[in-house]
């Protein structure tokens, strides 16, 4: 399977314009999937959003994963959605979707990896492996745990939280697909270096 480097998006203060630039930047140069997440904007201005990345992500060919919300998904016509442990259920979040759609969902731990594989997820996310800022909340994953999850399920398994170039290296071996990556990309003085970085950095895994 090839590996995945996965954007997940987030915006620190730029305008919308300079935004979509730096999406279009990771796309062009390597990303495989964008996830588009947005934790305050209204629905309208989410949907409307959302639209404008799927330009971006339909240019390139990628695959837009929209993060939490199923109805935008679904508005848009987006490949998937990802879900957390606050969001809808599982099996609810995939009678929504359909059979075709992505469904991704984050797992912290094996019995909550096993539930999403049983219920319909296409793959997880599990983390946060490092240190992150970028939700206020996080607990760390040990390696233990994500290697035991990766053991358990069948579907893949993206890392994700403090992902960096430096530090992707630490997760060979653990069964992994891929990373899902955010800061390390949307603040890079230079996207189009730095996701050819770390394409190379998740080749090795």
């Amino acid at each position: 399977m090839a590996k995945v480097l996965n954007l997940v998006t987030a915006r620190y203060g730029e305008d919308e314009a300079t935004f979509l630039e730096r999406v279009a930047l990771a796309c062009e140069n390597g990303v495989t999937s964008v996830q588009l997440r947005e934790k305050d904007l209204s629905t309208r201005a989410y949907y409307e959003l959302a639209v404008k990345v799927k330009k971006i992500t339909d240019q390139y060919q990628l695959p837009l994963i929209i993060d939490d919300r199923i109805d935008i998904c679904l508005a848009v016509d987006a490949n998937g959605a990802h879900i957390g442990d606050d969001e809808l259920p599982v099996d609810v979040a995939r009678k929504l979707l359909g059979p075709d759609k992505i469904l991704g969902v984050s797992a912290k731990t094996v019995a909550r990896a096993v539930e999403a594989e049983e219920q319909g997820a296409d793959y997880l996310g599990t983390g946060a492996m490092f240190p992150t800022k970028t939700k206020v909340i996080t607990e760390p994953t040990t390696k233990e745990t994500l290697e035991e999850i990766t053991a358990t399920v069948k579907i893949p398994v993206l890392a994700i939280g403090g992902i960096k170039e430096h530090n992707i290296d630490t997760l060979s071996g653990t069964g992994i697909v891929g990373v899902a990556v955010v800061s390390e990309i949307m603040q890079a003085t230079d996207i189009a270096s730095k996701v050819q970085h770390l394409k190379e950095a998740v080749k090795l895994l």
